[in-house]
């Protein structure tokens, strides 16, 4: 794969600074920058990839949250689970669509490491401040070991979209907690579940109580038919994409904070793998084992992102 083609790839910071600024760019591990269509002109020398993004183009384009973990000082228990910010279910819902992040100071590498999982078409606006740990983060991605051809996702179920908003906070839910499903317009055959609100087993009452909905959904899939699980954290979620005797796994920890010793179940028999850990680099798993159809391993650590490639990319 070009370099081109890779970098474009990856989602793109939208810059309003001028073109003497490209030094600090390149400082910073930026190769590929989107500025105002009136302004590319000006960065024709400036030794960046350099993408011009129309005012309209910008509208146009779906607006995401802000990931991470959301405060809320109305729930404040210890025995709550934390509210994550996320938009894998957003990009799910719109394959080949567009998207672009406003994001405050702290969240620009998070977003970017979210858009790569998804392999979403996304344009972050981020503060300065931010434009290290952003150039860290995609220098990360852009090293990343390539597959040969894109591998299709994994899912164990389907779910009837209707477009409505009920549904859309399901598929949140279910995304967040690692369900992973195929969104279909009609229900489909060569899935055992279907989830469809409005059928018998999903009345429309049920979308009233979306995580109660999410919760009825996981009993009916069972966990032993799970293709992932991640064990010790709610804040982790996971895209897992295979074909034949390859597997890819995204993680992406919306925590804030890295994490020790992330275990994960990947249904299935895998060879030994390995993780690429955005601030670490490659890291063996630990513990790995096959029990009762699933291969079990250990993340030793984890920062807003890994990949774990089963088996390992040599």
């Amino acid at each position: 794969m070009s370099l081109l083609v890779w970098l474009a790839a990856l989602p793109c910071l939208f810059w309003t600074q001028g073109a003497e600024s490209a030094p600090a760019l390149k400082t910073a591990g930026i190769e590929r920058v989107c500025v105002a269509a009136d302004q590319a002109s000006g960065w024709g020398k400036s030794g960046l990839s350099v993408v011009a993004i129309t005012e309209s183009d910008l509208a146009l384009r779906e607006a995401l949250a802000v990931p991470g973990i959301r405060q809320r000082a109305d729930r404040a228990s210890a025995t709550r689970s934390p509210w994550v910010n996320a938009n894998g279910w957003r990009f799910l819902r719109t394959p080949g669509g567009t998207f672009v992040y406003d994001l405050p100071a702290g969240a620009a590498a998070l977003a970017a490491a979210e858009a790569y999982a998804y392999g979403a078409d996304a344009v972050l606006k981020i503060e300065p401040a931010d434009l290290e740990s952003l150039g860290r983060m995609l220098a990360f991605l852009a090293k990343l070991p390539a597959p040969a051809s894109p591998l299709p996702e994994v899912t164990d179920f389907a779910v009837v979209d209707d477009g409505t908003a009920t549904v859309g906070e399901l598929l949140n839910l279910l995304v967040r907690r690692n369900l992973l499903f195929r969104i279909v317009p009609s229900e489909a055959a060569q899935y055992r579940l279907n989830v469809r609100l409005g059928s018998a087993a999903y009345p429309q009452t049920a979308g009233a109580d979306p995580s109660a909905l999410a919760l009825k959904v996981r009993r009916a899939l069972g966990d032993d038919a799970r293709s992932l699980r991640i064990f010790g954290s709610e804040v982790v979620i996971g895209r897992l994409t295979a074909e034949g005797a390859r597997a890819r796994l995204h993680l992406v920890n919306y925590g804030g904070r890295d994490l020790e010793g992330l275990r994960v179940r990947v249904r299935g028999t895998w060879p030994a793998g390995s993780a690429e850990v955005a601030g670490l680099g490659r890291v063996a798993l630990e513990e790995q084992a096959t029990i009762e159809g699933g291969t079990e391993f250990t993340v030793p650590r984890l920062g807003p992102y890994a990949v774990v490639d089963l088996p390992a990319v040599p």
